[in-house]
């Protein structure tokens, strides 16, 4: 068949999502072929089909939707059986079954459908409409899928049988079949029959039309990795945090890989083009950026255009060059400037040798010369914008400080709709706290008790009194008796089976040979210069992430609940590709890394690092803020120099919360009065704040979802789906509200500063419905908690939830005069202010809350 023209595919897609006649509350579904699936551009739908040999089914994603995942089976019916049992081994549950056979196979497809549903009666199956099976299958099926081109009386007569049976009935559609305005009535009419439309082309590698349809969240940023690691630049370091922030993902892609086919860049938000040296054919960049904005995909320069400036190139952008005067006495002043320069800094003005001079564009800095000359650095233009040189970021001393707003410059230059954003600084109104120590120097001797380890100051001055959760790991090469010290190995694993028989305590490993430099890992093997060397040890992924956490399971962790499932990266915390891909088909969590240190003394945003990051389809994740390494310079002192950290915590609240508070330090805090001091002093403030105390093995998985989430609108109403760990949407607007009646899996919101935290239920999937009358204060919710919700149900004036926490709860609602609260147990004292009143209880860390309005 004809393939489908891809620019109007995207024609028709702009056109049919802004004319369907569908709600959120329509079943979707989505049939995507290719590789590197985006989560979410088909989260938010009933079905996702998919081709499982093109499937990473390791990955986070796939594990949130996989219970709505559909793998594709085109083999003869006999060997069925076969594939399938092959596919659950890679972990699909469900499957779609694309037989092209014969009439004659009905017989043994009914057989084997009667057979699966059987020995699976969870899993769902499709099947392809092409065979008139319903009748003998309807109750082990789920839907069936039509194609437009069968020919159009059968299908309707089989489609027309297939609801009659209670089935979902899916119907795919070519776009380039027939013009725009018939195929939205097609698609209308298939809404309003109760059929499922999908609209896409005839290979199945776009992500098409159905009834809802994703809000494109990832933002697609060219990058160059020939000199430095993605994780070292410019893009990845100041740009992601900025993305993440306004509810976007940031996609790295090295440009020389080559620039990507325009086909495969339709679901991104935009592109962001941040090269930290000039691409080596520029007239094929400037190319591909006329040809995405052929597409409607906006594109933003950061920092440079990326390429030898070319007046002639310059100017198919709209943008005029010419030559200014350098010299001394050339002096520049500004003329105009928009609200986004001097975020942080005022502009240089450094002597530039171009100038420039958009047209139909939005100026957002115009300086003038001694010679009247002007230019224009930044702008926004009609393809999207550019901020460079002297109106993008400044270097000085070290430090690298804004100069334009980069969250309303790539807002702006992007489109970007603004977002309810998935939060995982916050749960339940309250910000999260959570804390984790990696292993270095448990067997250290205290100053001033050389008879102590280390360990035993953090055991009985940190985890013992401060009975908030603590994630505490081991480096196995420290401990154990085939490791470094046998002399002290059985005192050490003394010490950490009572660390680890705390009921506040979650084990964690820190490798078994400590790696200093994750890189240097070659076919599998790490030389000893780049490790703890140990007698007789052979160097493995295994034995130091999956054995070392297998040791501390059997031999040091006595409650079966706690686990050790975390690895605390060591050394340069950069794992590449094959190390995380090893942790994900292990199961294992991973935290470490990033480089948030921003102070009063260097309070810039580029000391803020971002939740993450991709390699492959893996992602490692950072911590919330620096060990105590940093902040001690690098522990040559002063060892009292982690209570800075309270800075950076602070900072990274207002005016914006771009982090939970996560105080990462090492077991050789213990070792000195100074450092041991400031853990508590860092402790005590942490307490006096709005926190929800959390084991680090709680955050890990926030984060993930971040990336994952999937979205979708119908004007002021959201869909969201694949929030299986994160709790919290946040808008930022001040006094934002929530139709609480709409938004059946809504607790309750916060407004803090410039926010509102909007909290959720455990539900994965979340209607809400965003609300400016201010008339969710007609009825009592949820306004903050340092517990989890891990029950609620919901009913017009009348609401339940079932709290718990690692601590004693603290518990605040607000209470109109036409509402009651019953609580449970009564082991607590109470405080009203106004509308809001509070329960802090005594030795209890479960309750439940039943609301009732008139």
């Amino acid at each position: 068949m004809k393939h489908l023209c891809c620019s109007k595919f995207l024609t028709l897609l702009l056109f049919l999502t802004t004319s369907l006649l569908a709600s959120l509350g329509d079943k979707s579904a989505i049939i995507y072929y290719a590789k590197n699936i985006s989560y979410p551009m088909v989260g938010i739908h009933d079905y996702i089909v998919i081709n499982p040999e093109n499937t990473n089914t390791k990955t986070h994603g796939f594990s949130v939707y996989r219970h709505k995942i559909y793998a594709r089976i085109s083999v003869n019916v006999n060997e069925l059986e076969k594939i399938t049992q092959k596919q659950m081994q890679e972990g699909y549950e469900n499957f779609f079954l694309d037989i092209q056979e014969s009439a004659a196979d009905k017989k043994e497809l009914v057989k084997f459908i009667k057979s699966f549903h059987e020995q699976y009666p969870h899993n769902k199956l499709i099947v392809n409409g092409k065979f008139d099976i319903f009748d003998a299958v309807s109750s082990y099926i789920n839907a069936v899928i039509f194609d437009v081109e069968m020919d159009t009386k059968s299908r309707k007569q089989k489609i027309k049988k297939a609801k009659s049976l209670g089935l979902d009935v899916i119907q795919i559609e070519y776009a380039p079949i027939m013009q725009n305005e018939t195929t939205q009535a097609n698609i209308n009419e298939a809404i309003h029959a109760g059929v499922i439309p999908y609209v896409t082309n005839h290979t199945f590698d776009n992500y098409g039309i159905s009834s809802k349809n994703a809000i494109k969240r990832e933002v697609f940023t060219l990058i160059d990795e020939s000199i430095h690691d993605r994780s070292v630049l410019s893009a990845h370091q100041h740009g992601a945090v900025v993305f993440e922030y306004l509810g976007y993902i940031q996609k790295l892609y090295d440009v020389n890989k080559g620039l990507p086919d325009i086909d495969g860049m339709k679901h991104y938000a935009g592109v962001v083009i941040w090269l930290s040296r000039d691409y080596e054919s520029p007239k094929k960049l400037i190319e591909w950026v006329l040809a995405l904005q052929k597409e409607g995909i906006k594109v933003a320069f950061a920092s440079s255009f990326g390429l030898n400036v070319d007046g002639i190139l310059l100017k198919q952008l709209g943008i005029d060059m010419y030559d200014g005067d350098t010299a001394i006495s050339n002096k520049k002043t500004i003329i105009q400037r928009d609200e986004m320069i001097g975020f942080e800094i005022e502009p240089s003005l450094s002597a530039q040798s171009i100038y420039l001079n958009p047209s139909n564009s939005k100026a957002l800095l115009t300086y003038e010369d001694t010679n009247k000359l002007r230019s224009v650095p930044s702008a926004i233009t009609p393809w999207g914008g550019y901020a460079i040189a002297e109106s993008f970021m400044l270097e000085l001393n070290d430090e690298n400080i804004w100069i334009i707003d980069p969250f309303k410059f790539f807002a702006e230059a992007l489109r970007l709709e603004k977002l309810p954003v998935p939060d995982v600084t916050t749960q339940n109104g309250n910000r999260l706290l959570f804390t984790h120590i990696d292993g270095d120097g448990i067997m250290n001797y205290v100053e001033s008790n050389p008879n102590r380890f280390s360990g035993d100051m953090i055991l009985e001055e940190i985890l013992k009194p401060y009975k908030i959760p603590h994630s505490v790991s081991i480096i196995g090469a420290e401990v154990m008796n085939e490791g470094l010290y046998p002399e002290i190995s059985d005192k050490l694993i003394t010490l950490t089976q009572k660390m680890y028989s705390l009921e506040n305590v979650e084990a964690a490993t820190h490798t078994f040979t400590h790696p200093f430099i994750w890189s240097k890992i070659k076919n599998g093997n790490l030389d000893e210069k780049y490790r703890l060397k140990v007698k007789n040890y052979n160097f493995s992924l295994h034995n130091e992430l999956g054995g070392s956490l297998a040791y501390i399971n059997q031999e040091l962790v006595r409650n079966d609940k706690r686990k050790a499932k975390t690895v605390f990266w060591s050394g340069d915390c950069a794992p590449m590709e094959d190390v995380l891909e090893y942790t994900y088909k292990n199961n294992i969590l991973n935290i470490n890394g990033g480089y948030t240190v921003i102070s009063n003394a260097n309070p810039w945003l580029t000391n803020v690092s971002p939740l993450g990051l991709e390699r492959g389809e893996y992602y490692q994740i950072y911590t919330g803020a620096r060990n105590e390494n940093i902040y001690t310079n690098y522990w040559f002192g002063p060892f009292w120099g982690f209570k800075k950290v309270v800075q950076t915590f602070q900072l990274t609240n207002s005016p914006r919360r771009y982090k939970p508070i996560n105080v990462n330090y090492h077991h050789y805090s213990g070792s000195k009065t100074g450092s041991l001091n400031a853990l508590k002093y860092i402790f005590d403030w942490a307490l006096q704040q709005d926190v929800m105390p959390i084991f680090t093995s709680e955050y890990i998985p926030k984060v993930m979802d971040f990336y994952t989430v999937s979205m979708a609108r119908e004007n002021d109403s959201w869909f969201v789906e694949g929030m299986r760990d994160l709790k919290t949407l946040r808008i930022e607007e001040q006094n934002a509200g929530v139709d609480l009646d709409k938004s059946s899996s809504a607790l309750g919101l916060k407004h803090f500063e410039n926010h509102t935290y909007i909290s959720l239920d455990n539900s994965v999937k979340h209607t809400i419905k965003i609300d400016k009358s201010e008339s969710y204060n007609k009825r009592s919710y949820l306004v903050s908690s340092n517990a989890k919700a891990i029950e609620h149900t919901y009913a017009p004036k009348n609401q339940t939830i079932s709290f718990e926490g690692h601590v004693d709860l603290k518990l605040s609602f607000y209470l109109p005069q036409a509402c009651t609260l019953d609580v449970t147990p009564k082991s607590y004292k109470t405080l009203v202010s106004g509308n809001n009143i509070s329960f802090e209880f005594t030795n209890t860390k479960k309750a439940v809350v039943h609301a009732l309005c008139r």
